[in-house]
């Protein structure tokens, strides 16, 4: 049986995110299984991540190419066209290559039409690249290459800042890795990854941190089946130390996956608390499940929802509760560039109110004295200081533990990284006690 097209294989992605609203996550996969190691599954990684990265410049790109918009049924002949020309403008790809090898994928579309019509449009875009240019610099949906409601918002919320957070968005996220302090430290971890040839710095501020020169397969790091490192941004490695659990303490993790966060409070402390994790979705908790069990971790796993906690709590408050809120991940666009094609403006207030939601139960299981960090991978100041602004609003008993650091900027309440800043992703941290003895 011959193996899939590259090419197919990746309008197939690029359309069942932007078709059916798969996450790149899921789809990607799926996809890749269809490969062997190598140079084939780089190049489908690419040609998803960019045309996906890219996908508002290339839908203006095809406005004007095409005669007449494609029907919602040829959505799939669409996606490959995306593919196409990314790959074209994009890539080192010699262009005969290009044409060829995308008009060869599409005739497997079972479509007569679509592989003269991929030849036809992807000949012209060449001819045109002066057009295609001129329309990414004076459009502004194309030239940041971002959906017009965020870019509005954006603009709003950071009125200095929206250039350049949308020109991170668009960058190459690095590598990061959390050394396992139970195991070994960044210093001689660091020498380890020398021996195996790969270069790595240390972050500026999360102290497990190593940024990694190069992206590098998790097979080529030393000790990672053996739990010794993981791979995660440094600013979600900030949330431990902000969670400051100490030993003994109950502690809950109230959205716990895929379990980054909860390992990496595990880890600074010994494995010495008493730790819940909840996760509501089966799938996304079996990763927490398999990054525990790579590390040698154990904590009391709880696939429920936090909304309801008859489900899953037995009424002994916690003394540490990290709230890492579902949130419109806009902090994490450079990792994630599906993203862009997949969240949409009126997510937002949906998004708001399940956040406030999950704060008041976090808030009614932790422990009079006790602490709770709340965290988002957005950037949008409704879902972030606006969010404990009205928070501390309702709640007597609660009010703001100044967050003293030097990485990000201080909001009205709590901190925001945004994306690129030091390397980091974009994310917010709150920190809130909870008043009485």
């Amino acid at each position: 049986m011959a193996k899939p097209d590259v090419r197919t294989l990746a309008a197939q992605v690029v359309h069942e995110v932007r078709g059916q609203g798969r996450s790149l996550g899921t789809a990607l996969p799926t996809a890749e299984q269809h490969l062997g190691e190598g140079s084939s599954r780089a190049l489908l990684r690419e040609l998803c991540y960019g045309s996906l990265r890219y996908a508002p410049r290339l839908d203006a790109w095809l406005d004007l190419l095409l005669a007449q918009p494609l029907r919602r049924r040829d959505a799939p002949v669409g996606a490959l066209l995306q593919v196409g020309l990314y790959e074209l403008f994009f890539l080192r790809t010699p262009d005969y290559a290009v044409v060829s090898e995308t008009v060869r994928a599409a005739r497997g579309f079972k479509r007569p039409w679509a592989a003269k019509l991929v030849n036809a449009v992807l000949r012209n875009a060449r001819r045109r690249e002066g057009e295609l240019a001129a329309l990414a610099e004076s459009e502004e949906v194309a030239h940041y290459a971002h959906p017009a409601w965020l870019i509005r918002r954006l603009r709003a919320d950071w009125p200095r800042d929206w250039q350049r957070i949308l020109d991170e968005n668009n960058a190459r996220a690095p590598m990061t890795l959390r050394v396992n302090a139970m195991r070994t430290t960044p210093e001689a971890y660091r020498e380890r990854l020398a021996e195996a040839g790969l270069g790595a710095q240390p972050a500026r501020y999360a102290a497990d941190a190593l940024v990694l020169d190069e992206p590098a397969d998790v097979a080529q790091l030393p000790g990672f089946a053996a739990g010794e490192v993981s791979v995660q941004d440094a600013a979600a490695q900030l949330a431990a130390g902000l969670l400051d659990a100490q030993t003994g303490q109950h502690v809950l993790d109230a959205c716990a996956a895929p379990g980054g966060k909860t390992a990496h409070i595990l880890e600074r402390a010994r494995g010495e608390v008493d730790l819940t994790a909840v996760e509501v979705d089966a799938g996304r908790m079996r990763r927490v499940e398999d990054t525990l069990a790579r590390l040698g971790l154990s904590a009391r796993l709880a696939t429920a929802d936090l909304a309801q906690p008859e489900a899953w709590w037995d009424g002994r408050p916690f003394e540490r509760v990290l709230l890492d809120a579902p949130c419109s991940a806009t902090g994490v666009i450079r990792r994630h560039p599906d993203i862009k094609s997949l969240r949409r403006e009126e997510d937002i207030e949906d998004l708001t109110r399940r956040q406030q939601a999950l704060l008041d139960v976090a808030w009614s299981v932790l422990a009079p004295g006790g602490r709770l960090v709340y965290a988002t991978c957005s950037i949008l100041r409704t879902e972030n200081a606006l969010n404990i602004e009205r928070f501390l609003r309702r709640r007597d008993d609660a009010r703001e533990l100044p967050i003293e650091a030097p990485w990000g900027q201080a909001e009205s309440h709590g901190r925001q990284i945004l994306p690129g800043e030091d390397g980091m992703d974009g994310f917010y941290y709150a920190c809130l006690g909870k008043d009485g003895a």
